[in-house]
């Protein structure tokens, strides 16, 4: 079992910055895949960006390219999302997840078997 919660998320205004962080309980971080992905009302789930056990290999929603990054630090059981020159459709509940698989199936839901609650992330224009 892991336990994940977020943190780091508020309001800020457009062109401003955020760092997320998600912090994990449990003994084998380092065995798994983490992604970050949003929801905004209305709208499905989305995939943000993932990174692989290692650290070596990420992947990104082609809109955050450039904009975020994510990092982990597997001494700290954490995984980062630091989010630069944000805009009003970034406004999305944030959520964390961990799964054992890499590949394409990281940009969706079903490649993660476990989520945090989420964490607030609202841009103003």
């Amino acid at each position: 079992q892991v336990r994940l919660v977020e943190s780091g998320g508020g309001l800020v205004q457009a062109g401003g910055s955020l760092r997320l962080s998600c912090a994990a309980s449990g003994r084998t971080f380092s065995s798994y895949a983490m992604g970050w992905f949003r929801q905004a009302p209305g709208k499905e789930r989305e995939f943000v960006a993932a990174i692989h056990w290692s650290g070596r290999s990420t992947v990104y929603l082609d809109s955050v390219k450039g904009r975020f990054t994510i990092s982990r630090d597997n001494a700290k059981n954490t995984v980062y999302l630091q989010m630069n020159s944000l805009k009003p459709e970034d406004t999305a509940l944030y959520y964390c997840a961990a799964g054992t698989r890499w590949g394409t199936i990281v940009t969706g839901a079903t490649g993660y078997d476990y989520w945090g609650q989420g964490t607030q992330v609202t841009v103003s224009s």
